[in-house]
């Protein structure tokens, strides 16, 4: 038997709420009465199946639930620890609450032993019932609920009237449709017809939801007010606001309804005189809103409901099962989005986000038909690359110099040919312009996103958001609360230890008090945190974040051991086939380590980023958000990046010469690029962490996760539930299942996961074009994949407002114009564009790149090499080798200053740097010229929302006008009232006496 219990609200003269919380009541107009809840409500008998959705009297529906750990109050001793207290009115209200429910026995009744005092449970059941009153103060009607199918929780459930919506419609200026409808601007002629034929194609991909396609008409919004309800269709109440905006305005009560009182002293004597002084204090510093309540333990979970089911035969028809049918499915992996349902049920912050997932989804599809264009070019102008072609020409006949000291012998040159004919694939000419491409389309893309994201504000009413965001920016959290009630108390301890050392003089004891009095009102109201408060904290910041990236190039130095060891161990091999595959075997291997121990460090690093966050104590959560986005985006960025920065940038670069190597502890010697450069391993390392990261980290554990988290917590509730659990999922509420689901927590890690691969996409293009291939391919299945977890794996978020993406657009502009440095650098530095342009405008004898290989490479003799680093087999060619090459631009052997570095790699060098400064100022210009011819507002969003503004004044003039016809009526009928008194003053003057005859 279910059992619930409801609250009903005390007399005035019980009520003990703060004077001046009244008195902002009163002025509102909707103080309470008294009996706003009896527990004599008639019960409906079909509200079971209404599965939670409503209160029990089948027709209040459910806006918010909260979820605590009821605990057995430590018997007769609560009322007499609230009476020491001099707590009388909360111990009024809870007279009710301290007697058993039905259906439990009363330990203490049954002559029992008494259960053991637990002091800090009674707080926060204390706690839980002054701040339950203060919401009933509010106006919110609550419905208790012990007795469920989760053995050991608690809910409430909390409904908000009609009154109390109004009220916080009116205080949070929600734009509301009016009756007034107005047309929207339509386009003519011709782009007219061309958006009808784009209809027609586009059908069969548009989700089937009411209210997708493009309206033709749009109702006038405005800021709700009582005193205009007139203006707003309230013939339908219950649905005027829907789910998601009840679930807001309920929350946002929650967030500023406190709990104050602080209910309980612990042990005896001195220790409690000390205790009692400490709560004296609190009551005057300390705020309970559900932020700390729920940080405190008294509340273990509180969240709006789902509208129901999404899957089932009997299941009634509602948002979340549309939402399951038309975007969570992978069926409708083809279709648009259902944006605009997305934002009703889930709001404006979660809507943005997949709709900007959505936008970047579809401009990778240019960006990854441009890519294939480039590879398949690269494939069709293979076997026509005179370099590569040389390098595979055995005729040629170079020999080249040891890869690594003793164990490693001489090598033909011909054995790396597959390697310099697949390098081909991404190092040719079209690479160049892809990466020109592809920054274009990150400014286009930015710009694309800029006008959608106004499209939607007006579409959403989000226009005139600034107010609404400043006032929810300026709301504290928790834990600064916290902090700051910390310092108050104790600023306000040391101030009496110096009042106790010094002497009082009998004549100003009236001013110290007045100075103690402003001093207590100061330490409550103006106390807050400055930077040597958090100085501490920033410098953990500073070492931790330090540390971290120094971990991280660790970790990558670590593998470059492991590579030049794994080389130089399988150089020893005695088969020919592993010998020739060491570069393939030696670069997969160490890529598969990093993947690994990036994907492990970005958790850590998550973990990390929120713990530096958290000591920081930031006053709001906008800011504590924007602090975390800063150090996990930080750390991450470098976790991901590192290794491929150190292929393109580092690797071959700072080798030495033979004869002459730089060696890392002076025993491993630093390791070479191939002959055809180091592109190919670049493009192997880009390849198996973006798709590794993708294919494991952000779908393997976006599935697995929860639903294992899902399945412990199923095991757990189902170990604490009654014998009879196979009842247990058959009948349960909507609140119940909810409780069951993963907390929401955040957005952060989805935008991270998205950005990251954003980087991959821009940063490194020219060495793997097909990166917005796989970018895309993955999209697709990771709005599918979010969609069906935010739908079926998660509790319903509260909806929060917003009108952009907020730092992650700034974010993404960034990465940006970094891909233009990065690209322009690998392009220089990494591929062997800029060498092949120089040998051919400067050094080729007949105008082809013939002859090209033997330019970059340089001589060594043999007899040069250090004691101890020849080849340990120098005849393993089968001859005496007496001269070998290497690449690098320095004097042969037989020069006069040999092996210096020659004229031709400074030529090269000049090149490089000038290629570097054109490509970006070029690339720079041309971005900010797209950026500049692009409006960031469409042109006909601007003229509707000037329409609006016209129209919504052309409506309250309307309104002024009938209002002084309707003034100017009432004074004509009262005029006329008083004209026959008038008229029949004067007659009877000229008849009186002091006239006789009527007549003067």
């Amino acid at each position: 038997m279910r059992v619930n219990e409801k609250y009903s609200t005390l007399p005035a003269e019980d009520r003990s709420v703060h004077i001046i919380n009244i008195c902002a009541i009163e002025d509102i107009g909707y103080l309470p009465s008294e009996g706003t809840l009896l527990n004599s409500l008639s019960v409906d008998p079909d509200a079971e199946c209404k599965h939670g959705l409503y209160l029990r009297d089948g027709r209040r529906k459910v806006d918010y639930i909260l979820v605590y750990h009821p605990k057995r109050p430590s018997g007769s001793r609560t009322l007499a620890r609230r009476v020491q207290h001099g707590d009388a009115a909360p111990a009024a209200r809870g007279t009710r609450q301290d007697q058993p429910l039905p259906g439990k026995g009363d330990v203490g009744a049954a002559g029992g032993p008494e259960p053991p005092m637990d002091h800090h449970e009674d707080d926060k059941r204390f706690r839980r019932e002054e701040y339950e009153g203060n919401l009933l103060e509010a106006g919110l009607e609550l419905e208790r609920d012990e007795e469920t199918k989760i053995h050991g929780v608690g809910f409430v459930k909390i409904h908000a009237p009609w009154n109390v919506l109004c009220r916080e419609a009116e205080f949070l200026k929600l734009k509301m449709p009016t009756k007034k409808l107005y047309h929207i601007n339509e386009t003519r002629g011709l782009l007219k017809k061309i958006n009808s034929v784009l209809q027609k194609i586009t059908d069969p991909i548009q989700p089937k939801v009411a209210g997708h396609r493009a309206q033709t008409t749009k109702r006038l919004s405005y800021p709700f007010s009582r005193e205009k309800q007139h203006l707003f269709d309230l013939s339908d109440k219950d649905s005027f606001f829907d789910s998601k905006t009840r679930s807001t305005i309920v929350y946002e009560i929650l967030k500023r309804t406190t709990c104050t009182k602080a209910k309980y002293s612990m042990g005896q004597g001195e220790g409690r005189k000390k205790d009692s002084a400490l709560l004296s204090k609190r009551r005057k510093c300390s705020k309970y809103g559900i932020t700390s309540l729920l940080a405190n333990g008294v509340y273990s979970a509180a969240y709006p409901l789902h509208d129901g089911d999404y899957e089932g035969e009997n299941v009634e028809f509602n948002d979340r099962k549309l939402l399951y049918q038309e975007w969570a499915s992978y069926g409708v992996f083809y279709k648009y989005q259902p944006i605009d349902l997305v934002r009703k049920y889930f709001g404006e912050k979660i809507g943005l986000y997949f709709a900007w997932l959505g936008v970047y989804t579809q401009m990778l599809i240019p960006a990854s038909v441009v890519g294939i264009i480039v590879f398949l070019y690269g494939c069709a102008t293979v076997d026509e690359n005179i370099p590569s072609m040389e390098m595979c020409d055995q005729r040629h006949n170079i020999t080249m110099c040891p890869l690594c000291d003793k164990t490693c012998s001489y090598w033909k040159m011909s054995s790396a040919c597959a390697t310099a004919r697949a390098s081909h694939l991404f190092d040719n000419p079209a690479t160049v312009f892809f990466s020109v491409f592809m920054a274009l389309w990150a400014a286009t893309f930015m710009e694309h996103w800029k006008r959608k994201q106004m499209r939607l504000n007006y579409r959403w009413d989000l226009t005139g958001f600034e107010e609404e965001e400043e006032a929810v920016k300026d709301h504290p959290r928790a834990e600064y609360e916290a902090r700051v009630l910390e310092k108050s108390l104790r600023k306000e301890s040391k101030s009496k230890e110096k009042r106790r050392h010094i002497p009082e003089e009998s004549t100003n004891k009236w001013k110290q008090r007045v100075k103690t009095a402003m001093a207590g009102v100061k330490l409550t109201d103006k106390v807050k945190l400055t930077w040597r408060d958090r100085f501490p904290a920033y410098v953990t910041n500073l070492v931790s974040i330090v540390f971290m990236i120094a971990v991280t190039f660790a970790i990558v130095l670590g593998v470059i051991i492991y590579r030049i060891s794994t080389a130089a161990a399988l150089a020893m091999n005695s088969s020919p086939s592993v010998r020739s595959n060491i570069r393939v075997t030696v670069t997969a291997t160490a890529v598969i380590i990093n993947l690994v121990v990036i994907i492990l460090l970005d958790e850590v690093y998550g973990c990390i980023a929120r713990w530096l966050t958290k000591i920081e104590v930031p006053k709001t959560e906008k800011s504590f958000e924007e602090r975390l986005i800063f150090k996990a985006f930080l750390l991450k960025f470098v976790n991901s990046y590192t290794p491929i920065f150190y292929v393109a940038f580092f690797k071959g670069r700072f080798v030495g010469r033979p004869g002459d190597y730089v060696y890392i502890f002076r025993s491993f010697r630093m390791e070479e690029c191939a002959p055809g450069g180091c592109l190919m391993e670049l493009c192997i390392q880009l390849s198996i962490i973006m798709l590794g990261k993708q294919l494991i980290q952000n779908n393997l554990f976006e599935i697995g996760i929860p639903k294992m988290k899902k399945f412990i917590r199923y095991l757990r509730l189902r170990r604490q539930s009654p014998p009879d659990h196979d009842e247990y999922g058959k009948k349960r509420q909507r609140y119940e299942a909810d409780y069951t689901l993963e907390p929401f927590a955040g957005l952060t890690p989805e935008y991270m996961e998205m950005i990251i691969q954003f980087g991959f996409v821009t940063l490194f293009v020219a060495s793997f074009p097909l990166a917005p291939l796989f970018a895309l391919l993955n999209n697709i299945i990771e709005i599918r994949l979010d969609a069906k977890k935010f739908v079926t794996e998660l509790r319903r978020p509260v909806a929060v407002r917003a009108k952009d993406i907020g730092i992650w657009y700034n974010i993404l502009r960034g990465v940006g114009k970094l891909a233009v440095i990065i690209n322009a650098f690998v392009i220089s530095f990494t591929s062997d564009f800029i060498p092949r342009l120089v040998y051919l405008y400067m050094y080729s004898q007949n105008g082809t790149m013939h002859g090209f290989v033997n330019h970059t490479l340089s001589s060594f003799n043999v007899s040069d090499f250090q004691n101890g680093t020849a080849p340990n087999d120098p005849l393993d060619l089968g001859y005496e080798v007496q001269i070998c090459r290497y690449k690098d631009y320095r004097e042969p052997p037989w020069s006069e200053h040999k092996y210096d570095i020659s004229k031709d790699f400074w030529a090269v060098l000049a090149a490089r740097l000038a290629f570097v400064i054109v490509f970006q100022n070029l690339v720079m210009f041309m971005s900010d010229f797209v950026d500049w011819v692009i409006p960031d507002i469409p042109k006909d969003i601007s003229q509707q929302i000037h329409k609006e503004k016209v129209l919504m004044v052309e409506l309250f003039m309307r309104e002024e006008q009938g209002k002084q016809r309707l003034l100017g009526t009432w004074m004509e009928k009262d005029r006329k009232k008083d004209e026959p008194c008038n008229s029949h003053g004067p007659t009877a003057g000229l008849d009186s006496p002091e006239y006789p005859g009527g007549a003067l």
